[in-house]
């Protein structure tokens, strides 16, 4: 059978007390030393002479330069060669030799002289993650290495250390290795992981101790992860958003999230739509209360997922408080809210010094459904109004603010599917932007409308619509 893909094997080498010879003291040997140091071996440093950096580096980590050309008798007993000259002949030379002393030899930018490759490396010690292009693409290995080490907290290290720290007392304490993997697994994807991954050491041990001591084979506490999800865009989730979202049991999620977002869910996670909109709630709310109290007690990781931020207009206080009420561990993780990213994307600053020194957020339709607002409140002077909701009551809105003091040709705008690829902008004033949406076939919920002087600013700064 044919073989598929690389042919090298990634593995993790132990490398305290070997000997490593570095060939070179330029460029290349500059970016190779920084891979090789720390990691336990001897390195032996061979050329006449090195650059500034280098030589800081051999003196700071007490490395072994060999100040002239090298020769083949320095590959004697070494493990690793590193071929770093900036002479492409000379580091084929350089490997050839190597290999007749029975060396591993890696050759700078050049793979095809080299039997074994060193990645790019994300160090969480004692976790470290390692990434390869098989010498194919090292820019593309570097560009993917640095996304892993931005989205992994720096705090996973003492994850690591956690585990190695109780590795045998668990293993004598859980016999089953089933139940031990899962207890692992629930342990660290679950609340005390959690703990640690937001730097709150504080009695970490004793908590496991007594999860330990707990410990009955059965599933251990659930907890409730009410999550802002933003206005559309994945790039805006946080990355705590996103490593809870990748870890959640169950999900219930409602109409403002987004299909790109809903895809990075755990796809073994269940999906529950609670989808809510003006006089039409497919899940009523205390419903959605009942379940994630029901799905915790359960012993699951809920994800609640909420459009925007959940505490502006996501309701996300009204289910916290059924959760405290029921005892049940929770944890909120902001989002960017809608008024946010959609009046960034539209290009409207929502304050700025010539136009606007507040900022009002309104819902456009209360608990009862009607759209009846402080209207004194928001046709104040030097302020921009944020509605949220207000699509279908936009031609009552016009009217009021007309009606309660501001002129008719106050700048108004509706950013409609604000962040998302189909984003749809219109500007106006107050007395033509409802007859311009009226006629629109493609404005439709999620919207937001964006009232103030800022608004004329659009012209000018609108980015996101015109990107080549």
């Amino acid at each position: 059978m044919e073989q598929q893909g690389s042919q090298n094997f990634p593995a993790f080498l132990d490398m305290g007390g070997r000997r490593i010879v570095l060939v070179g003291g330029g460029p290349n040997a500059e970016r190779k030393a920084v891979r090789l140091i720390g990691h336990g071996a001897h390195i032996d440093v061979i050329a006449p002479q090195l650059s500034e950096s280098l030589m800081a580096s051999v003196k700071e980590h007490q490395l072994n330069h060999v100040e002239r050309t090298w020769q083949a008798s320095d590959f004697e007993g070494a493990c690793l060669v590193v071929a770093a000259s900036d002479d492409r002949q000379s580091n084929v030379a350089i490997a050839e030799a190597a290999r007749t002393a029975g060396c591993w030899v890696n050759a700078a930018n050049q793979p095809e002289i080299s039997n074994f490759l060193i990645p790019s490396l994300v160090d969480r010690s004692p976790l470290l993650i390692a990434v390869s292009s098989s010498g194919t693409s090292p820019v593309l290995a570097r560009l993917l290495t640095a996304r892993i080490d931005a989205f992994l907290p720096h705090t996973y290290s003492e994850l690591g250390k956690l585990a190695d720290r109780y590795r045998e007392r668990i293993r004598e304490s859980i016999g089953n290795w089933r139940q031990r993997r899962r207890f692992w697994e629930r342990l660290l994807n679950g609340r005390l992981g959690e703990l640690i991954l937001q730097g709150r050491l504080t009695n970490i041990d004793e908590a496991l101790e007594q999860a330990i001591r707990e410990h009955d084979g059965e599933q251990l506490d659930g907890e409730v992860y009410l999550v802002g999800a933003g206005p559309g865009d994945p790039d805006l989730l946080s990355f705590r958003a996103l490593r809870l979202m990748q870890q959640c049991d169950v999900v219930l999620y409602d109409r403002l999230v987004s299909e790109p977002i809903m895809a990075l869910v755990n796809s073994a996670a269940e999906k529950v739509y609670v989808g809510k909109q003006r006089s039409n709630h497919a899940v009523p709310q205390e419903s959605i209360n009942s379940l994630l109290v029901t799905h915790a007690r359960a012993g699951k990781r809920v994800l609640r997922l909420k459009g925007g931020d959940p505490f502006i207009f996501g309701r996300g206080g009204e289910e916290i408080e059924t959760l405290a009420a029921e005892g049940i561990p929770f944890q909120v993780v902001p989002g960017v809210t809608a008024a946010a990213g959609c009046a960034s994307y539209a290009g409207i600053p929502l304050t700025h010094r010539d136009h606007a020194q507040s900022c009002l957020f309104v819902t456009g339709h209360l608990k009862d459904g009607s759209v009846n607002l402080d209207w004194p409140a928001l046709t104040r002077a030097q302020q921009t109004v944020v509605i949220y909701m207000g699509l279908e009551g936009l031609p009552v809105i016009c009217q009021q603010l007309i009606r309660h003091g501001l002129p008719a040709t106050h700048p108004i705008a509706i950013v409609s599917q604000g962040t998302l690829s189909n984003q749809q902008v219109i500007t106006g004033t107050l007395d033509s932007l409802p007859d311009l949406v009226a006629a629109s076939e493609s404005v439709k919920a999620p919207t937001l409308i964006i009232i103030g002087n800022v608004v004329s600013l659009r012209e000018k700064l609108a980015w996101f619509e015109t990107r080549t």
